[in-house]
């Protein structure tokens, strides 16, 4: 298992503001500022402190032999960054990465970290007022990479001029295929999505959940399928956790699966084993509560502050060992294995990690966009 690390210090400080919706990411107003005026606020601070608006890859292969206290996290310079210094990881398939510009949702490339190779995608249709929920897969059948930008605006301004979170009642996506000349307009979309990347592509659809409103508080799993570009619902495991509590998605074993946060901080893992069929999902996993040793030592940010990271996502289920242990992140900080035969967690000490930083699993390969699959 490859692991990717994003290293975010601006991005880190744009969430310290608190939100009435814990689903959207908080705005600090300077995305909405003109370019000119941007560049002249950064012109006028220390080179010291622009360094901070850098992010960084950082690469680990958990693979070889995890545990052992020796791996080291090794950085890897992105050709690109002069271009796009601050930037989210909002996909990886087939050991491609898509990334978007975190700031102004604007400039967005496909990168293969190992070969170096790189394109910058065309310019879409931006709004001066939008909210971006990003998707990027590949579809078995046609052999096609897509990305896919949902985009939720606001015409004019908003009719709620009173409320502390913005109201976005317009919506609009955008879809490219790698290689096509522009990106194409499906039209709106009937669902308000969860303010986050896509987190599971399973044959050949990517799936995001659903923001609960408020005359309508159970949330759905809405899939798009990257053949015939349609939005289907797929069926929820029955959990009451899913309609009340916040909860994220994952692939385990080629199945999508959903971890959804209990009372008491305990973890539950649905996965479910055949594709669409309500009937097949099944609580794999129940993780108890757990505090790492990482985070109680040199606690610097506030509990409010931790509560709002990652909207408000406390432990990130990542994906499975090969020995059978489920690979968390605690708060951003910590990365922990947990044994499900003998009920214990471990912290995983890796040289050279960020203090802050968000993982990506990421099966590294010499792919591209016209070589998909390895032969």
């Amino acid at each position: 298992m490859d692991l990717l690390y994003v290293e975010n210090h601006a991005k880190r400080r744009r969430k310290m503001r608190s939100n009435l919706d814990q689903d959207d990411p908080p705005s600090t107003g300077m995305e909405h500022l003109p370019l000119e005026i941007v560049h002249d606020i950064l012109s006028r601070l220390p080179i010291s402190s622009l360094v901070q608006f850098r992010n960084q890859l950082y690469f680990v292969d958990l693979a070889a032999a995890p545990h052992q206290g020796k791996d080291k996290v090794k950085r890897i310079n992105a050709p690109f960054w002069p271009m796009m210094p601050e930037f989210d990881v909002v996909g990886s398939c087939n050991g491609l990465l898509c990334l978007a510009d975190s700031l102004y949702n604007d400039a967005v490339y496909v990168y293969n970290p190992f070969t170096r190779n790189h394109v910058e995608l065309p310019k879409s249709l931006k709004y001066p007022d939008q909210e971006v929920v990003f998707g990027f897969g590949f579809h078995p059948k046609t052999q096609e990479y897509k990305v896919v930008k949902i985009v939720y605006y606001r015409n004019g301004h908003s009719s709620y001029p009173r409320a502390r979170r913005l109201v976005y009642s317009q919506s609009e996506v955008q879809i490219l295929t790698l290689g096509g000349p522009s990106w194409r307009s499906l039209g709106k979309i009937s669902y308000q999505l969860v303010r986050r990347p896509s987190e599971a592509l399973v044959n050949g659809r990517l799936h995001w959940v659903s923001r609960p409103r408020r005359y309508n508080p159970a949330r759905r799993l809405v899939s798009l399928d990257l053949a015939d570009e349609q939005f289907r619902e797929v069926p929820k495991p029955d959990c009451g956790g899913l309609s009340k509590c916040n909860y994220h998605l994952v692939v385990l074993k080629g199945c999508l699966s959903a971890a959804v946060y209990c009372s008491y901080g305990r973890l539950e893992i649905w996965v479910m084993k055949e594709y669409n069929v309500k009937e097949s999902w099944v609580k794999e996993y129940s993780i108890g509560a757990y505090m790492p040793k990482g985070l109680k030592q040199n606690l610097d940010r506030p509990s409010k502050i931790w509560k709002n990271a990652l909207n408000g996502i406390v432990v990130r289920v990542l994906g499975l060992l090969q020995n059978g242990e489920v690979l968390l992140e605690y708060k951003s900080r910590v990365l922990v294995t947990y044994d499900p035969n003998q009920g214990k967690f471990k912290d995983l000490t890796l040289q050279g990690i960020p203090k802050w930083f968000q993982t990506v699993v990421h099966a590294g390969s010499l792919n591209w966009i016209n070589t998909p699959i390895d032969t």
